[in-house]
């Protein structure tokens, strides 16, 4: 074997999982679930606390965000040697820091406005 037909061989080896139709449907079948639950909680009024139906969107939101990655996006720790997963982790901390610091200046500057520039107040 000639060594380009070698190196093509490795390269495909390194690459991701490639999932199948089934994989494909499972990944499509938990999407709708996951986004009917979530409709069925708001338009049937399942909660009385308004925050408690937010916080159960989010958490079906955050699973939603799994299924995807996973049967769409077929990042795993294997895939690309690791490095799909670290450049979302990356990510992830990069966005925190951006939310996290911009409410933290927002809030910060709406406790330190001075008494006369709140508006509303006459």
């Amino acid at each position: 074997m000639s060594e380009h037909n070698q190196h093509s061989l490795d390269h495909h080896e390194e690459e991701g999982p490639h999932s199948t139709f089934s994989g494909y449907m499972i990944g499509f079948m938990a999407s709708v679930i996951l986004t009917a639950i979530p409709f069925w909680l708001v338009m049937a009024d399942v909660f009385t606390s308004r925050n408690a139906t937010v916080i159960v969107i989010l958490g079906f939101a955050l699973v939603q965000i799994l299924v995807h990655m996973v049967y769409f996006l077929h990042m795993n720790f294997h895939s690309e040697g690791g490095w799909n997963m670290l450049s979302l982790m990356f990510t992830l901390l990069l966005v925190f820091i951006t939310l996290a610091g911009s409410l933290w200046v927002m809030y910060h500057m709406n406790v330190n406005m001075m008494p006369g520039m709140i508006s509303g107040s006459s």
